[in-house]
């Protein structure tokens, strides 16, 4: 198209002289060769010559003997006559251009070929745009999928419409030079214009719609351009459209064996999409022949009964027996409704021949918030794989259209793609567009005119694609497909089809779309359209197609025969995650203490830059000096303790990752694990990474600014593997509620739903400093409600209680008051014979507290975590005469001890810590209890009343002493929010409750 440009721009010129070209005072002419195309070796202005003589010689030449010229030559030439009327072809003869005659006509007519030229290679360029805004993709024929009406005026959709380009219907049989940014031609280099927009048509109007034009990469747009625009590139074999009948043939038969049978069932069919059965196929097979070994799917609940039995292959008869209300559930959980459940599967690809595993993901009815745990269970088989580039491990998330636009964790874990930790080396979304929500209209649903509009952030080709053609549906999933194996990149799949139940089979959708639904009444089934067309075109005979339904049918019905001998429901069957580690051996958990030179040495690299010409910053080396000096005396803060259990567990094989939104330093400036150069960017060092010559790798990550997605992510993350430690930290521990999703359906209730175990840390900054009410509270009252322990049982003691406790809860939370509590505790996470999540509420200004400090002998050998820490001060050598036993948990200790010295009541009040809150410590509260007979009993938080530990202690304090001795309460009081933002009430609030604690007297003046 340059050498138009050159022409037209030299042309519009003064049309004056030839064109010079040289430098001082030295100037040659420039002679066109015929035989070159209309560029050469200089750019073409320098070559064009701007007046009519260049061009009268190259049109001699031409006369002369077409084949002297370039083709490109050829055809702008030719293209001139075939525009010119009678009288104007006879002034072109040899000898009126050699009279000059022509002269005067020859720029007008040269500038209107190259206008022209440049017309429909616009033209092209509109249509590879916006063409998906006229293609025909609702099978209904009733909306648009694009929310919008309006044809687009560069689309020729009328005759008159070539009046936009300046062109005219006698320009339809011109032929023209089609350009490189296009592969419409297949082998031809022109095309009448009248092809070219059959062509266009046909590629971008039809059944699919391709949106990728918005990619700033042309190598991307080039391939994407030859897939779908090269002539008869969309063909299949006959082989292939048994293969896509056959299969469709069981989606279709599943869905009506079980609306046949439990035709009063919620079971969120797959009725108006059953391509998708084919299509998730077709995506397995392209993938698996492309070296595709794992295969990790997320979706929500419509379809997941089909998917289950046809693509990952579930057994019929334990989809069918989870129908009977009369099925007793085994032992395992509270277990889950049927289309929720996950599965795991290993087996042989039948297309490739190949192994497969396929693995999806049981999830909540909190549409999309499964999106980033497949992402991270992904990441991890990739990692522990070696899988650096993901051409082994791959992830395929289905999704609803009103829930991808409406579903903010859609974004979030679009926005982790491309992030170096994160990234999955894209992933196949597969929307079921089924043109509504629940009861909304999309254009209530959206602002967007589609509902995959998000996808375009990270330059997501999207193919838009009418569900009702299966082999439109096939050859995009194969091309997405190999998209991903070519860029490794995520690609969207937009399945427009409809729902043709209501969201449920027992809903009445046409209380809300009667039109709608009247048409989809009418609506042929897909099955019905397809097996007709092979039929017809003798792909398959009338007698073959219906004995591959019978022969399905009969397959449902002796699955069905089978499942009325299903007595008992197994969870795990259902698993999606399985590990090898399986059950535990034992109820036993070794200690977690640490050699002497094992601590040494891992505090010697935490307090040094073993890297020569390494520069870090002043401050830093400062902070390095401090811990160097606190190793060589023994001791350990906070930051050495997470140096100490990270360390030891890497050498000891165990694979360690922190994520989170600023983790490398730390939020609060106290972890340093990752080392910048202060005079070479980019370059760091990560000196945890090369503590032991045969260690497991350390992963620290700084991560997007989300905690839904992230906290998701890692979720998955640990799933793959028990002999990790998976930890996420927020910035503040207040930021958590923005993953509550997460934390609800996914953390704290995913063992009784799934029978999975997960064995995720959180670490949630928590503290009551007067830094307002969004940078204080980690809210623990919200993770100990959902704790599942009885509060009014007082458990045996038999066995190992503690490791047994922790065995039958559903989650761990702790609040360390001491760097080496803290370090025993991260180990005991990876020595305990099972995996529960633990959620950490940890310190802010005790990260460098002096009094927070712990002894290397606190992590000797043969130490251990405690659960609850007693009072070893003046007031433990005569328990019997303390009056006051308080109990608190974390940072508050220090402030207690502190005005306990102050008020000379160390023989009086003896201080209790709860390190581990939850499972409660029965055993270790009552032996204090016990101890301190004659003392009041009194819970301390900084916490306010309402919120914090309290209405989870006091009860279980209750049942410890059987509800003889009163529980009192000293903290603050009430409030709605979860601390104040002016320091002075702060301050004032904690006078108030260390008097409250200190008062000797004033409880017993209330009960008086």
């Amino acid at each position: 198209m340059s050498q138009f440009r050159a022409l037209l721009g030299v042309l519009r010129a003064s049309g004056g002289g030839p064109l010079w070209r040289g430098g001082g005072v030295t100037l040659t002419r420039c002679r066109p060769h015929p035989r070159r195309e209309c560029s050469s070796e200089a750019t073409p202005s320098q070559t064009v010559i701007s007046s009519s003589s260049y061009v009268e010689d190259m049109y001699f030449a031409w006369l002369e003997d077409h084949k002297t010229v370039h083709e490109s030559w050829d055809t702008f030439f030719r293209n001139i006559h075939s525009s010119s009327t009678p009288g104007e072809e006879a002034e072109r003869r040899p000898s009126a251009l050699l009279q000059g005659r022509v002269a005067p006509h020859s720029p007008d007519m040269t500038q209107k070929v190259v206008e022209d030229h440049l017309a429909v290679h616009t033209l092209i360029r509109a249509y590879q745009i916006r063409g998906h805004h006229v293609a025909q993709l609702d099978p209904l024929g009733i909306l648009v999928a694009d929310l919008d009406s309006f044809v687009p005026s560069d689309l020729i959709t009328s005759i008159d419409k070539l009046a936009f380009y300046g062109l005219h219907e006698s320009d339809l049989d011109r032929s023209f030079r089609l350009p490189h940014t296009t592969f419409i031609g297949g082998g031809e280099t022109t095309l009448p214009l009248r092809e070219v927009i059959q062509r266009l048509e046909a590629s971008y109007c039809g059944h699919v719609g391709v949106e990728f034009m918005f990619i700033n990469n042309v190598a991307q747009c080039q391939w994407i351009r030859q897939k779908f625009e090269t002539p008869g590139i969309m063909r299949f074999t006959s082989a292939e459209k048994r293969t896509l009948l056959a299969r469709l043939i069981r989606s279709t038969r599943f869905e009506d064996f079980l609306a046949r049978k439990w035709s009063s069932e919620k079971r969120f069919g797959l009725e108006g999409c059953e391509v998708l059965i084919p299509a998730l196929k077709t995506i397995i097979d392209s993938s698996s022949a492309a070296g595709i070994d794992s295969v990790i799917m997320g979706m929500p609940h419509r379809g997941r009964l089909n998917v289950l039995a046809n693509v990952i292959h579930k057994d019929l008869n334990q989809i069918f027996c989870q129908f009977d209300p009369k099925l007793e559930a085994a032992d395992e959980g509270s277990g889950d409704v049927k289309y929720h459940l996950g599965m795991y599967h290993e087996r042989i690809n039948r297309e490739t021949d190949k192994n497969i595993t396929l693995s999806l993901m049981a999830n909540p009815s909190h549409l999309e918030a499964v999106d980033p745990v497949v992402q991270g269970k992904a990441k991890a088989e990739q990692f522990y794989r070696g899988d650096m580039f993901g051409k082994k491990v791959m992830s395929i998330l289905m999704h609803g259209d009103a829930a991808f636009a409406g579903q903010g964790v859609v974004y979030e874990t679009f926005h982790l793609s491309e992030l170096p930790s994160y990234t999955t080396y894209g992933t196949i979304h597969v929307v079921v567009n089924n043109q509504i929500g629940f009861t909304t209209d999309p254009r209530m649903a959206r602002s967007s005119p589609y509902p995959t509009d998000v996808a375009r952030v990270v330059n997501a080709p999207i193919f838009h694609v009418n569900a009702d053609n299966p082999e439109a549906v096939m050859y995009v999933c194969r091309v997405a497909a190999e998209w991903r194996n070519a860029f490794n990149k995520d690609v969207v799949i937009d399945l427009v089809c409809y729902r043709r139940f209501g969201h449920n089979e027992m809903d009445e959708p046409m209380f809300t779309q009667p039109l709608m639904y009247k048409q989809i009444q009418r609506q042929e089934h897909v099955l019905k359209k397809y097996s007709d067309k092979l039929i017809s075109e003798g792909v398959v005979t009338l007698q073959e197609f219906e004995e591959e339904v019978a022969k399905y049918d009969k397959i449902c019905e002796d699955a069905y025969s089978s499942a009325k001998d299903e007595k008992i429901s197994h969870i795990r069957h259902w698993l999606d995650s399985p590990w090898t580690k399986g059950e535990p051996k034992s109820m036993t958990c070794p200690p977690t203490g640490l050699d002497e030179e094992v601590l040494q040495h891992i505090g010697k690299t935490a307090s040094s830059v073993p890297v020569k010409d390494f520069d870090i910053h002043p401050g830093l080396s400062r902070i390095l000096r401090s811990r160097a000096d606190l190793v060589r005396n023994g001791q350990l803060d906070w930051a050495l303790g997470e140096y100490m259990a990270f360390g030891s567990l890497l050498k000891d094989g165990i694979h360690v990752r922190l994520s989170g939104q600023d983790v490398e330093r730390g939020t609060f400036s106290h972890r340093h694990h990752v080392l910048h150069d202060q005079k070479l960017d980019k370059r760091t060092y990560v000196p945890m990474n090369h503590l032991w010559t045969d260690q497991a790798p350390y992963t620290v990550c700084n991560s997007s600014l989300s905690e839904y997605g992230v906290l998701g992510f890692e979720l998955g993350f640990a799933m793959a593997s028990p002999n990790a430690l998976v930890l996420w930290e927020a910035q503040f521990g207040d930021f958590h509620n923005t993953a509550q999703c997460i934390i609800d359906q996914f953390i704290s209730s995913g063992q009784a739903k799934w029978v999975r175990q997960n064995g995720i840390v959180l670490l949630l900054p928590h503290g009551m400093e007067g830094m307002g009410p969004e940078h204080s509270s980690a809210r623990p009252e919200r993770f100990l409600q959902m704790s599942k322990d009885d509060p009014d049982h007082f458990p045996e003691f038999g066995g190992d209680f503690e490791v047994q406790q922790l065995y039958d809860c559903n989650w761990i939370v702790v609040n360390c008051s001491t760097p080496a509590n803290y370090c025993h505790v991260l180990r005991r996470q990876i020595l305990l014979p099972f995996r529960k999540p633990l959620i950490i509420f940890t310190p802010k200004s005790l990260l460098r507290h002096p009094d927070a400090r712990s002894s290397f002998k606190d992590l000797a050998k043969g130490t251990r975590f405690k659960r609850l820490i007693p009072d070893e001060g003046p007031s433990s050598h005569s328990p019997d005469r303390v009056r006051r036993l308080i109990f608190c948990t974390g940072k508050v200790y220090y402030k207690l001890t502190k005005e306990r010295k102050q008020q000379n009541l160390e023989k009086d009040v003896a201080i209790i810590r709860l390190e581990q809150i939850s499972p409660f410590p029965f055993d270790l509260v009552k032996a204090e209890v016990e101890k301190h007979k004659s003392a009041e009993l009194v819970w301390c938080q900084e916490e306010h009343k309402n919120t914090g530990y309290y209405n989870y202690v006091r009860p279980r304090l209750l049942t410890v002493v059987a509800n003889k001795r009163p529980i009192w309460y000293a903290g603050r009081e009430p409030a709605a929010a979860p601390a104040t933002g002016n320091k002075s009430t702060h301050l004032n609030e904690l006078k108030k409750f260390m008097d409250t604690a200190f008062n000797l007297s004033g409880f017993r003046e209330r009960n008086d």
